[in-house]
Parts: C-alpha cells; structure tokens; sequence
C-alpha cells in the first residue's frame, strides 16, 4: 500500500515531464557559440563606439611594423583601427560593418596588450570568445625598489622556470613587463594568476600557490571528491611569529641537542661563560656638558676661516684620506704578488753528511754513557772491597 502511494506521488511531480528526443548526452549545454552577423537581430549600431590607449616611445618601431597585421586581425570583426604616432596612442572603433556589440571591448584589450608588450600573434587571441585577458599593476605595492625588483624577478624565477610553471598549471600567457604583469587566458585561470602575482608582492612564494594548483588539478580526477570539500588535502601554510618565551625554548633544545651530541662522540662541551659588563660607579652628578660643534671650531681655530679658505681645507681633509685609501688599497693589491717564503731543500750531499752528523753524536752521548756506568761500577768495587 505504501509502495503505491510513494509511486503516485512521483507520477504527480513528473507529469508534467515529457521525453525530449533531440536533448541528448553528448550536447554541450556550457558550449559558448561564436556570435555570427544573423545572431544581431537590431541591425547597424546607431551610435559609435570607441577606444584610445597611450603606448611608449620604444614600441613605436615595433607596431609600425605589425600595423598591418592588427588591422587585418581588426577588420574581420568590422573594427577600425589608428595609430597616432605624433601623440603615441592606438584607437579603436565600430563601424557600420560591425555586428558584434562586444568586440569593441575585445579590441580595446587587444590594443592595451600590445602597449605592454605583447606579441601581435598573441595578442590576437584575445579576440576570442573564450579568453579574456587582465593587466596587473604591481609599481605601488612595494616602495623599496631593489624589494621590487627581487620580488618581480620570483615571479619569473631561475631561467623562468617559475613563470612557465604558472603557465602550464592555469593555460595562461604571461607576460612581466616594467610595472605591470599582462595575462591572457581563461577567466577562471586569470583570477588564480592574480592571487599569485599579488601575493608573489607581499613576500609570499609563488611556489607555495604552484604546489595547491598541481594538488587541485590531481584531486579533479577523482570523481568521487566532486561533491567533498578539498581542504583536508590542501597544504596551510601560515607564517607564525613565535614569542620571546618560545624563541628561548627552542634555542635551550638546540644547545641540549648539541652537548648531547658532544658528549656521545667523547668530546666534553665546553661551558660558554657570557662575560658580565663591569659595573659603573654611581655618581649623583651628571656627566660633562659636550663642546658644542662651535666651541670645537673656535678651539681648532676653523670658526676664524673664510668660506674659501674652509672650502679649501675641506678638499684638502678629503684628498688626505682619498690617498691613504688608495695606499692601503695597493698594499692589499701588492701583498697578492709577495711571493711565500720557500724552503730550500738540501742536496744528497747535504742529506748523507748531516745523517753522519746525527749519528756521530749518537755514538758520542752512547760511549759517555758507558763510561760513566764503568766508573759506577768500579766505586761500588772499591767501596766493598774496603
């Protein structure tokens, strides 16, 4: 009876349901279709639309070359195209030719990445339906410059290993240029790309993000975690400041650790004894009043000198010290030239006399030895003789 009652209230939901023969498995249904001229059904655009971007003077030459090219890549999409080398911009604008509504958006984007140095073959592509591209500025986040520049330099990393890394883990193109970082792909890819270059800026590795993308990617193969969170298989990686009292802790476990050690290998650890500063005698006065730079002026007699006079002696002062510098220097340079001290060494000659030599004076303190024992010998007669 219950049986029946469940099968009823499932006929109920689905009555409305019918068989639809021509939706199959095989169909797509996240596919994006191109934009073909009979998808625009209002017709020519009323208004025109359009773009300038500014590039800089090094690129002129290149973009005067491959002009041609822009404005054939351009010109498929009904877009026309300058190049203003008196002011040094690009725009781009619709035409009456024009169909798509969003391809002067794309145009736009095309134009700013070949401004950041992008290739024309590449910046093509963002033309595309399916790639989007994203300029990241990254000249403010850091104000020490030498930082910047070693921070910049992590993104690309040792014969760009790191920037291909990113590239082949989010099917990015990438691009560090100056003070921005220019990248095309899709628009999932670009917001990870994104998070590593921001963070790659405030210090953290690009390789900690590298390592959860190759995590993420392996972890999407198993259909049976689609539905599960993924946290638990993810690294965290949190910078910990550790306090005083834990700073201390660990210093005592490495110095236990390494008497230990000593003591294992037989060597006994040598106590490191701190040298207590020497106490100083409290006095109720307060110290001395320094001379002021003045009273050390009219002491030396400088404060009575004329501005040229003190100029002089200032370049003589600097001269004095630039020549023992430079002494010190050649002496430093000339102590590579000493040549070392060589020992002479002796001839066969030399060798056989001295080996002679030694054994003479063996023989000498040997025959001293025996006469003194000889004559122990015979006062020890003479006394029991006695």
């Amino acid at each position: 009876m219950a049986a029946q009652v469940e099968e009823s209230a499932k006929n109920s939901n689905k009555k409305h349901r019918k068989d639809k023969p021509w939706d199959t498995d095989d169909i797509d249904h996240w596919k994006i279709d191109a934009f073909q001229p009979t998808d625009n059904k209002g017709g020519v655009f009323t208004e025109e639309s359009s773009f300038a971007t500014l590039f800089p003077k090094y690129r002129e030459r290149y973009l005067r070359e491959v002009w041609s090219a822009v404005t054939r890549a351009l010109d498929h999409y009904g877009i026309a195209c300058t190049l203003d080398l008196v002011h040094g911009s690009m725009s781009v604008r619709t035409t009456r030719k024009t169909y798509d509504p969003y391809i002067v958006l794309k145009a736009r984007d095309m134009i700013k990445l070949l401004a950041r140095g992008v290739a024309v073959n590449q910046a093509e592509k963002v033309l595309q339906d399916d790639i989007a591209c994203d300029i990241i500025k990254i000249g403010n986040l850091v104000r020490n410059k030498e930082r910047f520049v070693k921070r910049r330099q992590r993104i690309i990393g040792p014969d760009g290993s790191t920037l291909k890394a990113i590239e082949l883990l989010t099917q990015c193109y990438v691009l560090v240029q100056g003070n921005t970082v220019s990248v095309m792909g899709p628009h999932k890819s670009l917001k990870e790309v994104r998070r590593i270059v921001l963070d790659c800026m405030k210090n953290i590795h690009p390789i900690y993000r590298i390592k959860e993308l190759m995590i993420r990617r392996e972890l999407a193969k198993d259909p049976k975690l689609a539905t599960e969170s993924w946290d638990r298989f993810l690294p965290q990686f949190r910078k910990r400041h550790l306090k005083t009292s834990e700073k201390t802790a660990r210093k005592n476990e490495k110095v236990a650790t390494k008497e230990a050690a000593l003591k294992e290998a037989g060597i006994e650890p040598q106590p490191t004894k701190k040298e207590k500063p020497a106490k100083k005698v409290y006095t109720p006065f307060p110290p001395p009043q320094q001379p002021r730079k003045v009273d050390l002026q009219l002491e030396s007699g400088e404060y009575f000198l004329k501005a040229h006079e003190k100029q002089a002696r200032e370049v003589q002062q600097r001269k004095q010290k630039q020549a023992e510098a430079t002494s010190k220097r050649r002496a430093e340079r000339a102590e590579v030239f000493v040549p070392p001290v060589e020992e002479v060494a002796f001839t066969v000659e030399e060798k056989r006399n001295k080996r002679k030599r030694t054994e003479e004076k063996v023989d000498v303190q040997d025959n001293s030895k025996k006469k003194k024992k000889k004559e122990k010998v015979r006062l020890n007669d003479n006394d029991d003789s006695s």
